[in-house]
């Protein structure tokens, strides 16, 4: 799913920390983060949020895309079908067609990898599910903590 298209003459790691604390209220903290290195992800902002947010940051191997394959095919697709295809005539232009682009992704079009269900769709159904596996979880931790026998020192 394209959570974020961000369109602009640049993207600082200030920008980035930005996006992803908006993220995160949406959607919940991941429990990591995979990119590349580029340098709006490996800036000091962005260091110091993920260990504030205790968000572990995995950075892919330089020279080797195929580390993170889903990312780099949905790049390569808005590449191929959008970005070289299109001329923009300013940035609001820009940012119109790539999010008209970007909700065509999400909402109309099915992909094998998710078993043919749009990536809005898929991401519904996680979000249906994801409430009752963490109650529970909990409630097993739960059972489990208050099945524990008391010690009883002896003597």
């Amino acid at each position: 799913e394209c959570l974020r298209a961000v369109v602009d003459t640049s993207i600082s790691g200030k920008r980035v920390v930005r996006e992803l604390v908006d993220l995160v209220a949406e959607r919940g903290r991941p429990g990591m983060i995979v990119s590349d290195n580029g340098t709006e992800l490996t800036s000091n902002a962005v260091l110091v949020w993920s260990g504030e947010a205790k968000v572990e940051w995995h950075y892919i191997a330089p020279g080797r895309p195929m580390q993170n394959g889903y990312v780099e095919s949905f790049n390569g697709r808005m590449r191929d079908e959008l970005l070289n295809e299109t001329l923009f005539l300013s940035l609001a232009h820009a940012r119109a067609v790539v999010r008209a682009w970007a909700d065509d992704y999400n909402t109309e079009r099915p992909h094998s990898a998710l078993g043919y269900a749009t990536p809005a769709a898929f991401a519904s159904e996680i979000e249906k599910q994801r409430p009752g596996r963490v109650q529970a979880v909990a409630s097993d931790a739960l059972a489990r903590h208050n099945n524990r026998r008391s010690l009883v020192p002896a003597g």
